[in-house]
């Protein structure tokens, strides 16, 4: 009678610790990615407004040409940890490889793309006749890192699946110490200007992209895995990442409704949504964190038929997003008169940011639960779902944000709409959760 409180203390133990390693790790490599960007502005500002605009327009459909892609990480993540589950090391690297033949096959494409279409590709956003130029400049030679990058998401799914997300942070870190000296030497010790902040984010993300290959073959030498491309696994991969593929592109166009109606709205509420639209994806980090310990344990779980484990990792990691998300939301109302001083001193601007940046405060603890089960449904393979899922979510919320302009409310009704978009996917993957449907047991789904 007396030991039986203590088991459910020792399981929950049990995969907070789990969950902390973990997460923790994922969480540094998370920040790490944005501050490639920082600081790249903060060299290239330097030189000039017009080369910052420049920047600007070429990192942003950068970011967007590779993140429409992240499923390059997240598929590969379940698959692996399946295997590791279930105890295959061998073949768990050897999906491992198909992902990241895969990704260097769709960088390729992207390249050819890209590369002899960049001053189209910047025309086309409506970049200004003095930005065009460096916008062009840098989209151009940043092209040619697009399969590096793409290969470092897949790796990065790999060593997740693996159970391993301190190899990920050491090589962000170190990727971006190495771009931040490589963009400051060649931007002016070199003196390219904007070419070389390019040049040293393609070598960064190229040497990243080898330090994780080094890692993953060392591993597939130890466990005789194979390195060689095999169509069937790549076509295999692809399959499995389509459905997500498609969520993100949802996701994405959620995104970029936001911003399209926030624009209509005026420049105030414009730029009051972009730094409403920053501060809630920098809290995203922390939540995505638990995510990606999610998807790594779920796997495990699952790929060692063991559902109940799934299960109760599930409602650990669930009471894990709610705490996190309370604490982000009481943070953000706390912070909230020193934060948005140091975006903007137009009153204007701060007085239309306040309200709508309660109600993401108010958002947060359904935004923690919503990446929770984002994440576990991803770890457990359940891509189909998930790409039906954010369709009917982009689907409800179009028309809900496209009549903001008509109706009223103005940023605080359009972040209203954000909030309401958060409720329906977690109501939609609450239901498959509770449902049980995605705990499928095996080495493979």
């Amino acid at each position: 009678m007396t030991e039986a409180p203590a088991k459910p203390r020792a399981v929950r133990r049990r995969h907070d610790r789990e969950i902390v390693t973990l997460a923790v790790p994922a969480f540094g490599a998370l920040v790490a990615e944005p501050l490639f960007v920082m600081a790249d502005s903060a060299i290239v500002g330097h030189l000039g407004t017009a080369q910052l605009a420049g920047l600007g327009v070429a990192s942003a459909l950068l970011t967007t040409a590779v993140s429409v892609f992240v499923f390059l990480a997240y598929a590969t993540t379940a698959a692996v940890a399946r295997r590791v589950g279930a105890g295959d090391f061998q073949t768990a690297i050897r999906q491992g490889m198909d992902g990241i033949w895969l990704a260097l096959l769709i960088g390729v494409a992207v390249i050819t793309i890209a590369l002899p279409f960049s001053g189209d590709i910047v025309d086309l956003v409506g970049a200004s006749p003095t930005a065009a130029p460096y916008a062009t400049t840098y989209l151009r030679i940043s092209s040619l890192g697009i399969p590096a990058m793409l290969m470092v998401l897949a790796a990065t799914g790999v060593l997740r699946g693996l159970q391993d997300t301190n190899t990920p942070l050491y090589v962000a870190v170190a990727g971006f110490i190495a771009n931040a000296g490589l963009n400051a030497g060649l931007v002016y010790g070199v003196g390219l200007g904007i070419a070389g902040s390019a040049w040293g984010t393609v070598i960064a993300q190229c040497s990243m992209a080898a330090a994780y290959l080094t890692v993953i073959v060392r591993g597939a030498r130890r466990h005789g895995a194979s390195l060689r491309p095999d169509i069937t696994g790549i076509l295999a991969s692809a399959q499995a990442g389509l459905p997500l593929l498609v969520r993100t592109l949802s996701l994405r166009a959620i995104l970029v409704i936001a911003t399209a109606v926030a624009a209509r709205l005026g420049d105030a509420d414009m730029a009051a949504h972009q730094i409403i639209l920053s501060l809630w994806s920098l809290l995203a980090f922390a939540l995505d964190a638990i995510a990606i310990a999610g998807q790594a344990i779920i796997g495990r779980y699952l790929g060692s038929d063991d559902p109940q484990g799934a299960r109760e990792a599930c409602r650990r990691m669930i009471q894990w997003g709610i705490t996190t998300g309370v604490g982000l939301g009481l943070l953000v109302v706390a912070a909230r008169p020193l934060v948005l001083p140091l975006f903007t001193s137009d009153p204007v601007v701060t007085d239309t940011a306040l309200p709508a940046l309660l109600m993401v405060a108010l958002s947060q603890p359904v935004c923690g639960i919503v990446f929770v089960l984002d994440g576990v449904l991803m770890g457990a393979g359940d891509g189909p779902y998930l790409a039906w899922a954010m369709v009917v979510t982009l689907a409800v919320f179009a028309p809900m944000a496209l009549l903001v302009p008509v109706v009223g409310g103005g940023l605080t009704a359009l972040w209203t709409a954000m909030t309401l978009m958060m409720t329906i996917r977690l109501l939609t993957l609450w239901r498959r959760a509770r449902s049980g449907h995605w705990l499928v047991t095996g080495a493979t789904r």
